[in-house]
Protein backbone atom coordinates (compact mmCIF):
# COMPACT_ATOMS: atom_id res chain seq x y z
CA UNK A 1 0.00 0.00 0.00
CA UNK A 2 1.44 3.40 -0.92
CA UNK A 3 0.47 6.92 -0.01
CA UNK A 4 2.04 9.52 -2.32
CA UNK A 5 3.06 12.70 -0.57
CA UNK A 6 1.30 11.69 2.62
CA UNK A 7 3.73 9.27 4.29
CA UNK A 8 5.05 10.48 7.63
CA UNK A 9 8.57 11.79 7.89
CA UNK A 10 11.00 10.36 10.40
CA UNK A 11 10.97 13.53 12.52
CA UNK A 12 7.22 13.14 12.85
CA UNK A 13 7.62 9.68 14.36
CA UNK A 14 10.97 9.23 16.10
CA UNK A 15 10.94 9.96 19.86
CA UNK A 16 7.25 10.88 19.83
CA UNK A 17 4.76 9.42 22.32
CA UNK A 18 2.58 6.79 20.73
CA UNK A 19 -0.54 8.85 21.36
CA UNK A 20 0.95 11.65 19.24
CA UNK A 21 1.56 9.29 16.33
CA UNK A 22 -1.55 7.14 16.08
CA UNK A 23 -5.20 8.05 15.87
CA UNK A 24 -6.13 4.38 16.24
CA UNK A 25 -6.92 2.71 19.52
CA UNK A 26 -3.70 0.93 20.56
CA UNK A 27 -5.41 -1.45 22.95
CA UNK A 28 -5.19 -4.10 20.25
CA UNK A 29 -1.40 -4.00 20.70
CA UNK A 30 -0.99 -3.41 24.41
CA UNK A 31 -3.22 -3.58 27.40
CA UNK A 32 -1.25 -1.11 29.49
CA UNK A 33 1.92 -3.16 29.16
CA UNK A 34 0.45 -6.34 30.62
CA UNK A 35 -0.24 -8.39 27.54
CA UNK A 36 1.91 -7.67 24.53
CA UNK A 37 1.40 -9.49 21.28
CA UNK A 38 2.72 -9.07 17.79
CA UNK A 39 0.47 -6.90 15.65
CA UNK A 40 0.24 -6.88 11.88
CA UNK A 41 -2.45 -4.65 10.44
CA UNK A 42 -3.65 -1.18 9.58
CA UNK A 43 -3.30 1.76 11.96
CA UNK A 44 -4.21 5.38 11.38
CA UNK A 45 -1.22 7.68 11.62
CA UNK A 46 -1.46 11.38 12.50
CA UNK A 47 0.00 13.99 10.09
CA UNK A 48 0.84 17.63 10.69
CA UNK A 49 -2.12 19.77 9.72
CA UNK A 50 -3.64 16.79 7.90
CA UNK A 51 -6.16 14.12 8.58
CA UNK A 52 -4.93 10.77 9.76
CA UNK A 53 -3.90 8.29 7.13
CA UNK A 54 -4.18 4.48 7.27
CA UNK A 55 -0.86 2.63 7.04
CA UNK A 56 0.19 -1.01 7.20
CA UNK A 57 2.18 -1.45 10.40
CA UNK A 58 3.84 -4.42 12.00
CA UNK A 59 4.59 -4.20 15.71
CA UNK A 60 6.87 -6.62 17.57
CA UNK A 61 7.60 -6.54 21.32
CA UNK A 62 11.13 -6.59 22.74
CA UNK A 63 11.40 -8.54 25.97
CA UNK A 64 14.21 -9.70 28.23
CA UNK A 65 13.85 -13.36 29.11
CA UNK A 66 11.68 -13.70 32.20
CA UNK A 67 10.50 -10.08 32.03
CA UNK A 68 7.61 -8.21 30.51
CA UNK A 69 8.20 -6.44 27.18
CA UNK A 70 9.82 -3.04 27.58
CA UNK A 71 9.90 -1.77 23.99
CA UNK A 72 7.95 -2.11 20.78
CA UNK A 73 9.46 -2.11 17.31
CA UNK A 74 7.19 -0.43 14.73
CA UNK A 75 7.73 -1.26 11.08
CA UNK A 76 5.91 1.00 8.59
CA UNK A 77 5.48 0.04 4.94
CA UNK A 78 6.28 3.19 2.98
CA UNK A 79 7.22 3.74 -0.66
CA UNK A 80 10.81 2.69 -1.33
CA UNK A 81 11.18 0.52 1.74
CA UNK A 82 10.39 0.25 5.43
CA UNK A 83 10.79 2.72 8.24
CA UNK A 84 11.51 1.36 11.71
CA UNK A 85 11.51 2.93 15.14
CA UNK A 86 11.53 1.72 18.73
CA UNK A 87 9.04 2.96 21.29
CA UNK A 88 9.41 2.52 25.05
CA UNK A 89 6.36 1.09 26.77
CA UNK A 90 4.97 2.78 29.85
CA UNK A 91 6.01 0.83 32.92
CA UNK A 92 4.59 0.55 36.42
CA UNK A 93 6.55 2.61 38.95
CA UNK A 94 7.78 -0.48 40.80
CA UNK A 95 9.30 -1.93 37.64
CA UNK A 96 12.62 -0.64 36.27
CA UNK A 97 12.11 1.39 33.17
CA UNK A 98 13.45 -0.35 30.11
CA UNK A 99 15.95 1.44 27.90
CA UNK A 100 17.55 0.63 24.61
CA UNK A 101 20.89 0.22 26.38
CA UNK A 102 19.43 -2.24 28.89
CA UNK A 103 17.72 -4.19 26.14
CA UNK A 104 21.02 -4.62 24.32
CA UNK A 105 22.57 -6.13 27.40
CA UNK A 106 19.75 -8.64 27.86
CA UNK A 107 18.81 -11.87 26.17
CA UNK A 108 15.70 -11.05 24.23
CA UNK A 109 13.12 -12.55 21.98
CA UNK A 110 14.90 -13.33 18.73
CA UNK A 111 11.92 -12.46 16.59
CA UNK A 112 11.71 -9.02 18.17
CA UNK A 113 15.16 -7.96 16.99
CA UNK A 114 15.09 -9.89 13.75
CA UNK A 115 11.83 -8.56 12.39
CA UNK A 116 11.17 -8.77 8.70
CA UNK A 117 11.47 -5.03 8.26
CA UNK A 118 14.78 -4.73 10.06
CA UNK A 119 16.20 -7.68 8.18
CA UNK A 120 15.07 -6.36 4.82
CA UNK A 121 16.52 -2.93 5.59
CA UNK A 122 19.86 -4.39 6.66
CA UNK A 123 20.01 -6.71 3.69
CA UNK A 124 19.21 -3.86 1.33
CA UNK A 125 22.13 -1.90 2.73
CA UNK A 126 24.48 -4.89 2.51
CA UNK A 127 23.53 -5.84 -1.03
CA UNK A 128 23.96 -2.25 -2.18
CA UNK A 129 27.62 -2.23 -1.23
CA UNK A 130 30.10 -2.52 -4.13
CA UNK A 131 32.24 -5.07 -2.26
CA UNK A 132 31.17 -8.34 -0.73
CA UNK A 133 33.22 -10.88 1.18
CA UNK A 134 32.34 -14.59 1.06
CA UNK A 135 31.36 -14.51 4.72
CA UNK A 136 28.96 -11.64 3.96
CA UNK A 137 27.27 -13.76 1.31
CA UNK A 138 26.77 -16.52 3.86
CA UNK A 139 25.32 -14.07 6.39
CA UNK A 140 22.95 -12.65 3.77
CA UNK A 141 21.75 -16.11 2.74
CA UNK A 142 21.15 -17.16 6.33
CA UNK A 143 19.29 -13.92 7.01
CA UNK A 144 17.03 -14.57 4.04
CA UNK A 145 16.35 -18.12 5.23
CA UNK A 146 15.60 -16.75 8.69
CA UNK A 147 12.70 -14.67 7.37
CA UNK A 148 10.59 -17.79 6.86
CA UNK A 149 11.71 -19.71 9.94
CA UNK A 150 9.91 -20.58 13.11
CA UNK A 151 10.95 -18.85 16.31
CA UNK A 152 13.14 -21.80 17.39
CA UNK A 153 14.81 -22.05 13.99
CA UNK A 154 15.36 -18.29 13.90
CA UNK A 155 16.97 -18.48 17.34
CA UNK A 156 19.44 -21.12 16.13
CA UNK A 157 20.27 -19.15 13.00
CA UNK A 158 20.88 -16.06 15.14
CA UNK A 159 23.44 -18.04 17.13
CA UNK A 160 25.14 -19.09 13.90
CA UNK A 161 25.15 -15.49 12.66
CA UNK A 162 26.66 -14.35 15.94
CA UNK A 163 29.63 -16.66 15.43
CA UNK A 164 30.00 -15.77 11.75
CA UNK A 165 30.23 -12.07 12.53
CA UNK A 166 33.14 -12.51 14.90
CA UNK A 167 36.70 -11.78 13.88
CA UNK A 168 39.19 -14.64 14.00
CA UNK A 169 36.66 -17.26 12.97
CA UNK A 170 39.37 -19.92 12.98
CA UNK A 171 41.24 -18.63 16.03
CA UNK A 172 42.42 -21.34 18.43
CA UNK A 173 40.14 -22.10 21.32
CA UNK A 174 41.57 -24.58 23.78
CA UNK A 175 39.05 -27.34 24.52
CA UNK A 176 40.76 -30.66 25.22
CA UNK A 177 43.90 -29.82 27.16
CA UNK A 178 43.78 -31.46 30.55
CA UNK A 179 43.60 -28.84 33.27
CA UNK A 180 45.46 -31.20 35.58
CA UNK A 181 48.44 -31.26 33.20
CA UNK A 182 50.40 -28.04 33.82
CA UNK A 183 53.06 -29.09 31.33
CA UNK A 184 50.55 -29.24 28.51
CA UNK A 185 48.66 -26.09 29.47
CA UNK A 186 51.85 -24.10 29.97
CA UNK A 187 53.49 -25.18 26.74
CA UNK A 188 50.50 -25.07 24.41
CA UNK A 189 49.20 -21.84 25.89
CA UNK A 190 52.56 -20.26 25.26
CA UNK A 191 52.68 -21.54 21.70
CA UNK A 192 49.26 -20.43 20.55
CA UNK A 193 48.50 -17.17 22.28
CA UNK A 194 49.64 -13.65 21.57
CA UNK A 195 52.18 -11.49 23.41
CA UNK A 196 49.56 -9.98 25.68
CA UNK A 197 49.79 -13.15 27.75
CA UNK A 198 53.52 -13.65 27.29
CA UNK A 199 53.26 -16.01 24.37
CA UNK A 200 55.93 -18.07 22.74
CA UNK A 201 56.17 -20.69 20.07
CA UNK A 202 57.87 -23.89 19.19
CA UNK A 203 59.63 -22.98 16.02
CA UNK A 204 59.30 -19.78 14.09
CA UNK A 205 57.38 -17.34 16.25
CA UNK A 206 60.36 -15.84 18.04
CA UNK A 207 61.71 -12.37 18.38
CA UNK A 208 64.66 -10.40 17.21
CA UNK A 209 67.04 -8.81 19.71
CA UNK A 210 69.67 -7.54 17.32
CA UNK A 211 68.17 -5.17 14.79
CA UNK A 212 71.26 -3.92 13.01
CA UNK A 213 71.91 -6.06 9.94
CA UNK A 214 74.25 -5.42 7.08
CA UNK A 215 74.86 -7.49 3.99
CA UNK A 216 77.74 -9.88 4.46
CA UNK A 217 79.35 -10.34 1.10
CA UNK A 218 79.91 -13.47 -0.92
CA UNK A 219 83.42 -13.83 0.44
CA UNK A 220 81.87 -16.18 2.99
CA UNK A 221 81.37 -18.84 0.30
CA UNK A 222 83.68 -21.76 1.25
CA UNK A 223 86.62 -21.97 -1.13
CA UNK A 224 86.49 -25.78 -1.25
CA UNK A 225 82.80 -26.01 -1.99
CA UNK A 226 83.19 -27.88 -5.27
CA UNK A 227 85.95 -30.21 -4.16
CA UNK A 228 84.48 -32.36 -1.39
CA UNK A 229 83.26 -35.77 -2.62
CA UNK A 230 81.94 -36.69 0.84
CA UNK A 231 79.53 -33.77 0.71
CA UNK A 232 78.47 -34.58 -2.84
CA UNK A 233 77.84 -38.19 -1.89
CA UNK A 234 75.65 -37.19 1.03
CA UNK A 235 73.70 -34.71 -1.10
CA UNK A 236 72.70 -37.53 -3.44
CA UNK A 237 70.26 -38.50 -0.70
CA UNK A 238 69.00 -34.96 -0.17
CA UNK A 239 65.40 -35.76 -1.06
CA UNK A 240 65.14 -38.72 1.32
CA UNK A 241 63.07 -38.23 4.47
CA UNK A 242 65.89 -39.96 6.38
CA UNK A 243 68.44 -37.38 5.20
CA UNK A 244 71.11 -36.71 7.85
CA UNK A 245 71.12 -32.92 8.15
CA UNK A 246 73.42 -33.06 11.16
CA UNK A 247 76.10 -34.91 9.24
CA UNK A 248 75.84 -32.24 6.53
CA UNK A 249 76.24 -29.58 9.20
CA UNK A 250 79.42 -31.26 10.39
CA UNK A 251 81.14 -31.97 7.09
CA UNK A 252 80.33 -28.54 5.62
CA UNK A 253 81.82 -26.76 8.62
CA UNK A 254 78.44 -25.29 9.53
CA UNK A 255 77.43 -24.26 6.01
CA UNK A 256 74.59 -26.76 5.46
CA UNK A 257 72.22 -24.20 3.95
CA UNK A 258 74.66 -23.18 1.24
CA UNK A 259 75.42 -26.71 0.10
CA UNK A 260 71.93 -28.11 0.45
CA UNK A 261 70.44 -24.96 -1.08
CA UNK A 262 72.55 -25.23 -4.21
CA UNK A 263 71.61 -28.90 -4.53
CA UNK A 264 67.91 -28.10 -4.17
CA UNK A 265 68.14 -25.23 -6.65
CA UNK A 266 69.82 -27.59 -9.10
CA UNK A 267 67.31 -30.40 -8.64
CA UNK A 268 64.30 -28.14 -9.09
CA UNK A 269 65.76 -26.09 -11.94
CA UNK A 270 65.59 -22.85 -9.99
CA UNK A 271 68.42 -21.23 -11.97
CA UNK A 272 66.46 -21.46 -15.20
CA UNK A 273 63.17 -20.56 -13.53
CA UNK A 274 64.60 -17.34 -12.15
CA UNK A 275 66.72 -16.79 -15.27
CA UNK A 276 69.72 -16.24 -13.06
CA UNK A 277 73.36 -17.34 -12.98
CA UNK A 278 74.27 -20.07 -10.50
CA UNK A 279 76.89 -17.85 -8.88
CA UNK A 280 74.23 -15.29 -7.95
CA UNK A 281 72.21 -18.01 -6.23
CA UNK A 282 75.33 -19.25 -4.47
CA UNK A 283 76.10 -15.75 -3.23
CA UNK A 284 72.50 -15.28 -2.11
CA UNK A 285 72.52 -18.51 -0.11
CA UNK A 286 75.83 -17.56 1.47
CA UNK A 287 74.52 -14.17 2.58
CA UNK A 288 71.25 -15.61 3.93
CA UNK A 289 73.17 -18.30 5.84
CA UNK A 290 75.55 -15.70 7.25
CA UNK A 291 72.57 -13.90 8.76
CA UNK A 292 71.51 -16.95 10.72
CA UNK A 293 73.15 -16.88 14.15
CA UNK A 294 75.54 -19.70 14.95
CA UNK A 295 75.09 -19.00 18.65
CA UNK A 296 71.53 -20.31 18.46
CA UNK A 297 71.31 -23.99 19.31
CA UNK A 298 68.10 -24.43 17.33
CA UNK A 299 67.20 -21.45 15.15
CA UNK A 300 70.34 -21.49 13.04
CA UNK A 301 71.13 -22.28 9.41
CA UNK A 302 70.90 -26.02 10.07
CA UNK A 303 67.25 -25.60 10.96
CA UNK A 304 66.76 -23.52 7.79
CA UNK A 305 68.46 -26.24 5.73
CA UNK A 306 66.29 -28.88 7.41
CA UNK A 307 63.11 -26.99 6.52
CA UNK A 308 64.33 -26.51 2.96
CA UNK A 309 65.11 -30.23 2.69
CA UNK A 310 61.62 -31.13 3.94
CA UNK A 311 60.12 -28.69 1.45
CA UNK A 312 62.02 -30.37 -1.38
CA UNK A 313 60.88 -33.81 -0.20
CA UNK A 314 57.26 -32.67 -0.12
CA UNK A 315 57.44 -31.10 -3.59
CA UNK A 316 58.94 -34.33 -4.94
CA UNK A 317 56.19 -36.41 -3.34
CA UNK A 318 53.50 -34.23 -4.89
CA UNK A 319 55.15 -34.59 -8.30
CA UNK A 320 55.44 -38.37 -7.92
CA UNK A 321 51.70 -38.54 -7.29
CA UNK A 322 51.04 -36.52 -10.48
CA UNK A 323 49.43 -33.81 -8.39
CA UNK A 324 50.35 -30.77 -10.44
CA UNK A 325 49.68 -28.31 -7.64
CA UNK A 326 52.87 -26.28 -8.08
CA UNK A 327 54.47 -24.88 -11.18
CA UNK A 328 58.21 -24.25 -11.44
CA UNK A 329 58.01 -20.72 -10.09
CA UNK A 330 55.94 -21.86 -7.11
CA UNK A 331 58.49 -24.57 -6.38
CA UNK A 332 61.30 -22.03 -6.56
CA UNK A 333 59.57 -19.56 -4.26
CA UNK A 334 58.71 -22.31 -1.77
CA UNK A 335 62.37 -23.31 -1.54
CA UNK A 336 63.44 -19.68 -1.17
CA UNK A 337 60.86 -19.09 1.57
CA UNK A 338 62.03 -22.20 3.41
CA UNK A 339 65.68 -21.14 3.25
CA UNK A 340 64.95 -17.64 4.58
CA UNK A 341 62.00 -18.26 6.88
CA UNK A 342 63.96 -17.72 10.14
CA UNK A 343 66.78 -15.49 8.91
CA UNK A 344 68.29 -13.23 11.61
CA UNK A 345 66.60 -15.17 14.42
CA UNK A 346 68.16 -14.37 17.82
CA UNK A 347 67.11 -17.43 19.78
CA UNK A 348 64.56 -15.53 21.85
CA UNK A 349 60.77 -15.67 21.60
CA UNK A 350 58.36 -13.01 20.39
CA UNK A 351 57.04 -12.64 23.90
CA UNK A 352 60.57 -11.97 25.12
CA UNK A 353 60.90 -9.32 22.43
CA UNK A 354 57.64 -7.66 23.43
CA UNK A 355 58.30 -7.92 27.16
CA UNK A 356 61.69 -6.27 26.76
CA UNK A 357 60.31 -3.41 24.60
CA UNK A 358 62.62 -4.25 21.74
CA UNK A 359 62.55 -1.74 18.84
CA UNK A 360 61.23 -4.41 16.47
CA UNK A 361 58.26 -5.07 18.74
CA UNK A 362 57.52 -1.36 18.65
CA UNK A 363 57.99 -1.27 14.88
CA UNK A 364 55.54 -4.11 14.28
CA UNK A 365 53.12 -3.22 17.11
CA UNK A 366 53.76 -6.55 18.88
CA UNK A 367 52.05 -8.37 16.00
CA UNK A 368 53.75 -11.12 13.98
CA UNK A 369 57.01 -9.40 14.82
CA UNK A 370 59.49 -12.11 14.05
CA UNK A 371 57.93 -13.38 10.83
CA UNK A 372 57.51 -9.83 9.56
CA UNK A 373 61.19 -9.23 10.23
CA UNK A 374 62.25 -12.47 8.52
CA UNK A 375 60.33 -11.53 5.38
CA UNK A 376 61.50 -7.93 5.42
CA UNK A 377 65.18 -8.73 5.98
CA UNK A 378 65.07 -11.35 3.22
CA UNK A 379 64.10 -8.77 0.64
CA UNK A 380 66.24 -6.04 2.17
CA UNK A 381 69.33 -8.21 1.80
CA UNK A 382 68.35 -9.55 -1.63
CA UNK A 383 67.47 -6.23 -3.23
CA UNK A 384 70.28 -4.35 -1.52
CA UNK A 385 73.08 -5.95 -3.53
CA UNK A 386 72.89 -6.67 -7.25
CA UNK A 387 75.43 -9.49 -6.82
CA UNK A 388 72.97 -11.53 -4.78
CA UNK A 389 69.67 -10.31 -6.27
CA UNK A 390 68.16 -13.57 -7.46
CA UNK A 391 65.04 -11.74 -8.69
CA UNK A 392 66.72 -9.14 -10.90
CA UNK A 393 65.90 -10.83 -14.20
CA UNK A 394 62.22 -11.38 -13.50
CA UNK A 395 59.63 -9.15 -15.13
CA UNK A 396 57.61 -6.87 -12.88
CA UNK A 397 54.50 -9.03 -12.59
CA UNK A 398 56.42 -12.26 -12.06
CA UNK A 399 58.52 -10.65 -9.34
CA UNK A 400 55.43 -9.22 -7.66
CA UNK A 401 53.83 -12.66 -7.58
CA UNK A 402 57.02 -14.34 -6.32
CA UNK A 403 57.46 -11.76 -3.58
CA UNK A 404 53.85 -12.17 -2.46
CA UNK A 405 54.22 -15.96 -2.27
CA UNK A 406 57.46 -15.84 -0.28
CA UNK A 407 56.09 -13.33 2.22
CA UNK A 408 52.86 -15.27 2.66
CA UNK A 409 54.71 -18.53 3.30
CA UNK A 410 57.09 -16.97 5.82
CA UNK A 411 54.21 -15.34 7.69
CA UNK A 412 52.36 -18.67 7.73
CA UNK A 413 55.01 -20.07 10.10
CA UNK A 414 53.64 -17.82 12.86
CA UNK A 415 52.25 -20.29 15.36
CA UNK A 416 49.48 -18.19 16.92
CA UNK A 417 47.52 -18.75 13.68
CA UNK A 418 48.27 -22.47 13.62
CA UNK A 419 44.68 -23.64 14.09
CA UNK A 420 43.36 -21.10 11.63
CA UNK A 421 45.60 -22.41 8.84
CA UNK A 422 44.96 -26.03 9.80
CA UNK A 423 41.17 -25.60 9.95
CA UNK A 424 41.09 -23.91 6.56
CA UNK A 425 43.30 -26.60 5.04
CA UNK A 426 41.14 -29.40 6.42
CA UNK A 427 37.97 -27.68 5.22
CA UNK A 428 39.30 -27.78 1.65
CA UNK A 429 41.39 -30.96 1.58
CA UNK A 430 39.85 -32.89 4.45
CA UNK A 431 38.01 -35.52 2.40
CA UNK A 432 38.96 -39.16 2.44
CA UNK A 433 40.62 -38.70 -0.93
CA UNK A 434 42.69 -35.54 -1.47
CA UNK A 435 41.23 -33.72 -4.42
CA UNK A 436 43.41 -32.41 -7.19
CA UNK A 437 43.25 -28.72 -7.85
CA UNK A 438 43.92 -26.69 -10.92
CA UNK A 439 46.57 -23.99 -10.91
CA UNK A 440 43.86 -21.42 -11.41
CA UNK A 441 42.51 -22.07 -7.92
CA UNK A 442 44.79 -19.54 -6.27
CA UNK A 443 43.08 -19.65 -2.92
CA UNK A 444 43.51 -23.39 -2.49
CA UNK A 445 47.09 -23.12 -3.75
CA UNK A 446 47.82 -20.62 -1.00
CA UNK A 447 46.36 -22.95 1.64
CA UNK A 448 48.49 -25.82 0.35
CA UNK A 449 51.73 -23.78 0.33
CA UNK A 450 51.08 -22.51 3.84
CA UNK A 451 50.56 -26.02 5.14
CA UNK A 452 53.63 -27.25 3.28
CA UNK A 453 55.99 -24.81 4.99
CA UNK A 454 54.23 -25.18 8.35
CA UNK A 455 54.72 -28.94 8.36
CA UNK A 456 58.31 -28.58 7.13
CA UNK A 457 58.99 -26.04 9.88
CA UNK A 458 57.90 -28.30 12.76
CA UNK A 459 58.54 -31.71 11.22
CA UNK A 460 61.04 -32.77 13.90
CA UNK A 461 58.65 -35.16 15.69
CA UNK A 462 58.03 -36.94 12.37
CA UNK A 463 61.72 -37.47 11.60
CA UNK A 464 63.72 -40.61 12.46
CA UNK A 465 64.04 -40.95 16.22
CA UNK A 466 67.72 -40.07 16.44
CA UNK A 467 67.11 -36.76 14.67
CA UNK A 468 63.89 -36.05 16.57
CA UNK A 469 65.69 -36.33 19.88
CA UNK A 470 68.58 -34.14 18.74
CA UNK A 471 66.16 -31.42 17.64
CA UNK A 472 64.37 -31.70 21.00
CA UNK A 473 67.69 -31.22 22.75
CA UNK A 474 68.49 -28.13 20.69
CA UNK A 475 65.14 -26.38 21.15
CA UNK A 476 65.13 -27.14 24.88
CA UNK A 477 68.59 -25.66 25.33
CA UNK A 478 67.56 -22.52 23.46
CA UNK A 479 64.47 -22.12 25.63
CA UNK A 480 66.55 -22.77 28.75
CA UNK A 481 68.81 -19.89 27.76
CA UNK A 482 65.81 -17.62 27.36
CA UNK A 483 64.46 -18.54 30.79
CA UNK A 484 67.90 -17.93 32.30
CA UNK A 485 67.99 -14.45 30.76
CA UNK A 486 64.43 -13.66 31.82
CA UNK A 487 65.35 -14.47 35.41
CA UNK A 488 68.51 -12.41 35.19
CA UNK A 489 66.72 -9.39 33.74
CA UNK A 490 63.61 -9.78 35.93
CA UNK A 491 61.36 -10.16 32.88
CA UNK A 492 58.15 -12.21 32.82
CA UNK A 493 59.01 -15.87 32.34
CA UNK A 494 57.26 -16.94 29.18
CA UNK A 495 57.68 -20.70 29.60
CA UNK A 496 58.28 -21.61 33.24
CA UNK A 497 58.40 -25.28 32.33
CA UNK A 498 61.63 -24.68 30.39
CA UNK A 499 63.72 -24.24 33.51
CA UNK A 500 66.87 -26.30 33.11
CA UNK A 501 66.66 -27.41 36.74
CA UNK A 502 63.12 -28.80 36.60
CA UNK A 503 62.11 -29.35 32.96
CA UNK A 504 60.87 -32.73 31.76
CA UNK A 505 61.88 -32.99 28.10
CA UNK A 506 59.61 -36.00 27.42
CA UNK A 507 56.55 -34.22 28.82
CA UNK A 508 57.18 -31.15 26.68
CA UNK A 509 57.49 -33.29 23.56
CA UNK A 510 54.44 -35.39 24.42
CA UNK A 511 52.32 -32.26 24.82
CA UNK A 512 53.66 -30.76 21.62
CA UNK A 513 52.84 -33.88 19.60
CA UNK A 514 49.41 -34.37 21.15
CA UNK A 515 48.11 -30.85 20.76
CA UNK A 516 49.97 -29.39 17.78
CA UNK A 517 51.67 -31.97 15.58
CA UNK A 518 49.38 -34.98 15.54
CA UNK A 519 46.33 -33.51 13.78
CA UNK A 520 48.44 -31.49 11.38
CA UNK A 521 50.54 -34.49 10.36
CA UNK A 522 47.49 -36.64 9.75
CA UNK A 523 45.89 -33.90 7.64
CA UNK A 524 49.07 -33.35 5.63
CA UNK A 525 49.81 -37.06 5.18
CA UNK A 526 46.29 -37.69 3.88
CA UNK A 527 46.94 -35.01 1.26
CA UNK A 528 50.50 -35.85 0.30
CA UNK A 529 50.53 -39.63 0.96
CA UNK A 530 53.75 -39.97 2.96
CA UNK A 531 53.00 -42.69 5.54
CA UNK A 532 56.50 -42.45 6.99
CA UNK A 533 55.45 -39.15 8.59
CA UNK A 534 52.87 -40.92 10.73
CA UNK A 535 55.08 -43.94 11.35
CA UNK A 536 58.00 -41.90 12.69
CA UNK A 537 55.68 -39.64 14.71
CA UNK A 538 54.10 -42.63 16.43
CA UNK A 539 57.48 -44.25 17.13
CA UNK A 540 58.82 -41.02 18.63
CA UNK A 541 55.68 -40.44 20.67
CA UNK A 542 55.95 -43.95 22.13
CA UNK A 543 59.60 -43.36 22.97
CA UNK A 544 58.87 -40.09 24.75
CA UNK A 545 56.11 -41.85 26.69
CA UNK A 546 58.56 -44.59 27.67
CA UNK A 547 61.16 -42.05 28.84
CA UNK A 548 58.48 -40.27 30.88
CA UNK A 549 57.41 -43.51 32.56
CA UNK A 550 61.05 -44.38 33.29
CA UNK A 551 61.71 -40.98 34.83
CA UNK A 552 64.27 -40.08 32.15
CA UNK A 553 63.68 -36.33 32.09
CA UNK A 554 66.86 -34.31 31.74
CA UNK A 555 68.79 -33.60 28.57
CA UNK A 556 71.83 -35.37 29.96
CA UNK A 557 69.88 -38.55 30.72
CA UNK A 558 68.22 -38.60 27.33
CA UNK A 559 71.37 -37.92 25.34
CA UNK A 560 73.22 -40.63 27.25
CA UNK A 561 70.85 -43.14 25.68
CA UNK A 562 71.37 -41.89 22.12
CA UNK A 563 74.11 -42.56 19.55
CA UNK A 564 75.84 -39.37 18.37
CA UNK A 565 74.18 -37.56 15.48
CA UNK A 566 76.06 -36.70 12.33
CA UNK A 567 76.57 -40.34 11.40
CA UNK A 568 74.42 -42.64 9.32
CA UNK A 569 71.22 -43.53 11.19
CA UNK A 570 71.50 -46.92 12.86
CA UNK A 571 68.94 -49.05 14.64
CA UNK A 572 69.06 -48.54 18.39
CA UNK A 573 66.97 -49.59 21.35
Amino acid sequence: MSFPCTTPKQDEIISKPLADIFVSDLSTISEQGKSIKEFDGILTVRRKNQEGIPMHVRVVPVACIGSAPTHLIFNFDIPGGQMDFIATLPQPKEAPRGSLHSVRRCSFDVRSIASDGLRRTSLAKLTSLPLEAPITKIINLLSQVQENCSADEARLIDKVLEFLKREGLYSPQMKEIRTDDPIATDLIGALLTGPSVYSSRRSSNDSIIRTGTSTRTASIVPAKMKANPIIMELLEESLSWDFDIFKLEEITDYHPLLYLGMEMFRRFDVFATLNIDENVCKAWLAVIEAHYHKSNTYHNSTHAADVMQATGAFITQLSNRDMMVMDRMEEATALIAAAAHDVDHPGRSSAFLCNSNNPLAILYNDLTVLESHHAAITFKLTLGDDKINIFKNLDKETYKSARSTIIDMILATEMTRHFEHLAKFVSVFGGEEPREMSQSEEETSILMRRMLIKVADVSNPARPMQYCIEWARRIAEEYFMQTDEEKQRHLPIVMPMFDRATCSIPKSQIGFIEYIIQDMMHAWESFIDMPQLITYMQINYSQWKKYDEQGVNTLADIMAKQPPVGNKLTNSK
